[in-house]
């Protein structure tokens, strides 16, 4: 084996790429692992090969890649960015958006869905019938929302405002449509307390 070139000690020809070259080296590591003079052997033709490659670099005749001639300079890939999407909404929204169980949903919406029957089907009993049902809808939300994070103030505030919002929406758009659609049997109040009912019910399911 002394008679062979470094090229034959590792079985590559003079052609050899690098890649090739170290591939060779690593296989016969494996093959005569813990036979030190063999290992040697493969050492020394290894670091010829190299010093025969600078050589021919430095004649023009090949051009040597920079991981050969500089290991050390070897650059670091940079970090990928995280995939994950950044968050888009601010954290006092976060803070007051919930992410509610079906139970959250379904059971205001069945206490709300039976205060706008009553509101609807007993027109009979004038206001009253109204006020009362909208003492019970206020009430109803307050509960709802006290019981997710135990705020009766934010509970009352969510609250009120929603009842105000939904009043103010329901006169203003009542009027409107009610003369487009007559065949709406309702009063301005009787719309206006439904309207309100479906933003106490969205406060109190999707909001904490």
């Amino acid at each position: 084996m002394s008679d062979q070139n470094p090229y034959e000690k590792l079985g590559v020809s003079e052609e050899a790429t690098f890649d090739e070259i170290q591939d060779a080296r690593n296989r016969l590591f494996e093959q005569h692992n813990g036979d030190a003079k063999h290992l040697e052997v493969i050492e020394a033709a290894y670091d010829a090969i190299l010093m025969d490659r600078l050589r021919m670099r430095q004649e023009g005749k090949i051009k040597v890649p920079e991981r050969i001639r500089f290991p050390e300079l070897r650059v670091q890939s940079p970090p990928k960015e995280s995939s994950a999407p950044r968050q888009q909404s601010p954290a006092w929204l976060q803070r007051m958006l919930d992410q509610p169980t079906p139970a959250d949903i379904l059971l205001p919406g069945a206490w709300f869905l039976g205060l706008s029957s009553i509101s609807l089907f007993y027109p009979e009993g004038g206001d009253q019938v109204l006020q009362l049902a909208l003492v019970v809808g206020v009430g109803t939300s307050i509960y709802f929302l006290n019981r997710k994070e135990s705020k009766f103030g934010r509970a009352v505030l969510f609250t009120l405002v929603s009842l105000i919002i939904g009043l103010l929406a329901g006169g203003l758009i009542a009027g409107w449509l009610l003369s487009q659609i007559p065949l709406l049997n309702l009063s301005s109040n009787q719309f206006s307390t439904v309207l309100t009912f479906i933003f106490l019910w969205l406060v109190s399911s999707f909001l904490r």
